[in-house]
């Protein structure tokens, strides 16, 4: 046996592994992520190195090979632990293990630290002060203002420093240091993406509600009860207060925190928060900061220099020796789930993590994922639910909007007639609006505006997605799960009307729309043009934060966690845009964003409004936001997903090939559907079809998916795909990827 040891534990190395002899005495102890000794160099000086890699064949010939001199078995270092978490998502996830080990080891490439030259004094403070009594007597002054700024700064500062506020020359330094009174030292500043705030805020007061559940977890933790739980709180009702008092528990027994956020949007608001709690030892990390922010934020964490991070799902592999907490807020996003290989979802991940590292997870939503909400149910995570609003306030007032209405009384607007009622009301009153479009995927659903029918797939019970043709109109319907497709009709099959098309409208159009009926509204739009950079949506939100605005219109991103007290309208143009993208889940998502967006409404001390426009009122995920009663859609949800045999009561894997030759990759997709089709019975095959976005970047993508009642079977249907796929004539011409209980379809 031999095994590729890596020494410098970054992305950096990846490329550079050693080989080593794994001697017979040690073959049954030695593991991927290990730690171990090895002989370096000529010398053969011995150091500390992880296991990477693990196979039966040699790369260079055996006689040149090292042995392994020992295996450390004291405790694992955290970088062992990130290397077995890799080595878990390659397994489990299907990818490579370099491809996994990229997604947790830290990027550093070519990333120069930052020095900076600090002057310190080499005498006491007393020798300092009669050394600057006597620049004064002697006229110096340079080096007399030189020596009272550094006795002002407490006896040190940056060189920058004294040059900029004390008007210190190098002469004036160097003699000075010439003279044996001061020292000039290198020190490495770490860049850091946020400043500090000082701290503002009053002392956290919780309710009773708050209280209750803060205590119960605190006495658990203290009493080294490590477990996973479920805070299910209203929206508003001061999850993030119980979060802190959950992190301040940690924090007193010497434990670091991870706290995952969903959206970059929310990382300002969320690490502001937290700063102003719990000062400096807060830090955040996120893919809009450069690559040299990145590290160093690792280089702090493994020298402890910080107790707290924040960020989405990449913040999960931050090296903390000594992590205590997870805490996962709006666990039910879809953002959790990577998108590239390793396609991981950051809850599960979390999960083994927190079993390595001793950790608790806490996983905080007001909409909890279908997953999660069944796993409390049945005791394997313990529940906590919040019910009430913090501060008093109270839950905004829903109204639906049948818009098949609208068309019948000749409303062919966008905005309903209540909608432009309310908008008008706020503006008068000088409150805040905010307007949102539920949309996702690259073609809407086809839908009739006349009776409400949508058209779906006659094999699989979701619906058919519409694509165009060379000229950019729809003339094909498809579905995304089977393949099947038919012609776009002409007329609606369910009541013969002509009012039958694609679904869908941009944020861009939207916004041309409010300003030629408000003209007199101030309008900001936040979606992906609005937002690049590293502080894009800062640049959209703070403006609408300080009342800038009076209309804030986007995407999805904008009715998550955000806090606007002067908001008292939310409205959600077209609700059906999510309801019916040809996915068992779109009613789960549907359900989310709509209970998310109201949630924006009379936060503060005026009571809040929403409007849900859809062509769909009597369906049940509607119908749940509009009585705020979140039991009954989940108990429809469950019911549909246990009928169905879905997630969670199944087990999924879509299985997606991409190939820039065409029949290549037919014929790969074609030999993994008749390999999962061998499977046995217990395992059911949709598909092969192609992808709903069947090309891309010039590949061509097929899909099928492979569903079974236990999650061994699907287990063990990749590893027969990978072993398979390995040896076959395509390997090097298909791309073959694994997505674990995908969060959509291709």
């Amino acid at each position: 046996m031999f095994a590729d040891v890596i020494v410098d534990i970054s992305v950096e190395a990846l490329d550079r592994t050693f080989q080593y002899r794994v001697p017979e005495e040690m073959k049954d102890r030695v593991s991927l992520g290990c730690r171990v000794k090895i002989p370096f160099g000529r010398a053969d000086r011995e150091i500390s190195g992880f296991v990477i890699g693990l196979s039966d064949e040699a790369k260079w010939p055996v006689e040149k090979i090292k042995s392994l001199t020992a295996i450390d078995e004291n405790e694992i270092p955290v970088e062992g632990q990130l290397l077995k978490l890799a080595a878990w998502i390659r397994e489990y996830y299907g990818a490579t293990m370099n491809e996994a080990l990229k997604t947790v080891l830290p990027v550093k490439k070519q990333i120069k630290s930052v020095e900076e030259h600090w002057l310190t004094f080499a005498v006491s403070r007393e020798q300092a002060e009669r050394e600057r009594d006597r620049c004064r007597l002697r006229h110096f002054r340079a080096k007399e203002r030189l020596l009272a700024g550094m006795l002002e700064e407490g006896g040190e500062m940056t060189t920058r420093l004294a040059a900029k506020k004390y008007n210190a020359t190098k002469t004036v330094v160097d003699g000075l240091v010439k003279q044996g009174i001061l020292l000039v030292t290198d020190r490495r500043r770490y860049r850091n993406p946020f400043q500090t705030e000082p701290d503002t805020s009053d002392a956290i007061v919780l309710n009773d509600q708050q209280r209750k559940v803060a205590e119960h977890f605190c006495r658990q933790y203290r009493q080294g009860i490590r477990g996973t739980y479920l805070l299910y709180g209203v929206t508003g009702s001061g999850k993030t207060e119980v979060y802190m008092e959950m992190i301040r528990q940690a924090l007193l027994l010497g434990q670091q925190v991870i706290v995952l956020i969903p959206e970059i949007a929310l990382t300002y608001q969320t690490v502001k928060r937290f700063q102003r709690q719990f000062g400096d030892r807060v830090s955040v990390l996120n893919s809009r900061m450069s690559d040299g922010e990145r590290y160093d934020q690792y280089e702090r964490a493994k020298k402890g220099e910080i107790d707290i991070i924040v960020g989405p799902r990449s913040a999960l592999f931050i090296p903390f020796a000594h992590l205590g907490l997870i805490i996962m807020d709006e666990e039910h996003e879809n953002s959790y789930k990577s998108e590239s290989p390793p396609k991981y979802h950051a809850r599960e991940v979390a999960l083994q993590r927190a079993a390595m590292a001793g950790a608790s997870v806490v996983l905080g939503s007001a909409t909890p994922s279908v997953e999660t909400y069944l796993a409390a149910g049945e005791g394997r995570y313990h529940m906590y639910r919040l019910t009430e609003r913090a501060g008093g306030a109270q839950m905004p007032q829903v109204h639906v909007v049948d818009l098949r209405e609208e068309l019948k009384a000749k409303n062919r607007s966008i905005f309903s007639r209540l909608l432009q009622q309310k908008i008008r009301e706020r503006l008068e009153r000088q409150e805040q609006v905010i307007l949102f479009l539920n949309r996702r995927g690259y073609a809407g659903h086809v839908s009739c505006r006349s009776c409400g029918f949508v058209l779906k797939c006659n094999h699989c019970e979701v619906s058919m997605t519409a694509h165009k043709n060379h000229v950019g109109e729809v003339d094909t319907l498809i579905c995304h799960y089977c393949g099947h497709a038919i012609a776009m009709p002409e007329v609606c099959p369910e009541c013969g009307s002509p009012y039958i098309a694609a679904f869908g409208m941009g944020t861009q159009k939207v916004e041309e729309m409010l300003h030629r009926t408000f003209s007199q509204a101030r309008i900001l739009r936040m979606d992906g043009d609005t937002t690049s950079g590293k502080q894009g949506h800062e640049r959209v939100l703070e403006p609408f934060r300080r009342g800038e605005a009076d209309i804030l219109i986007g995407t999805q991103m904008i009715v998550k966690g955000h806090d606007f007290p002067n908001v008292t309208l939310v409205a959600a143009l077209a609700a059906d845009l999510g309801m019916y993208d040809g996915d068992y889940r779109s009613n789960e998502r549907t359900f989310d964003l709509l209970m998310q967006a109201g949630g924006r409404a009379g936060r503060g001390q005026k009571p809040g409004e929403m409007i849900i426009q859809t062509y769909n009122p009597e369906q049940y995920c509607v119908e749940a936001v509009r009585v705020q009663d979140a039991g009954l859609f989940y108990e429809n949800e469950l019911a549909y997903r246990r009928m169905t045999r879905y997630p969670p009561y199944s087990y999924m894997m879509a299985v997606l090939v991409l190939s820039e030759d065409q029949q290549c990759g037919k014929k790969c997709i074609g030999a993994l559907a008749a390999l999962a089709g061998s499977a046995g019975s217990e395992v059911s095959v949709i598909g092969p079809s192609e992808a709903g976005l069947s090309r891309a970047k010039d590949r061509f993508r097929y899909v099928l998916y492979v569903k079974a009642a236990e999650e061994t079977a699907v287990t063990e249907v990749k590893h027969q795909m990978e072993m398979f796929s390995a040896d076959a004539e395509w390997e090097k011409s298909c791309s073959i990827q694994y997505d674990r209980n995908p969060m959509s379809v291709y």
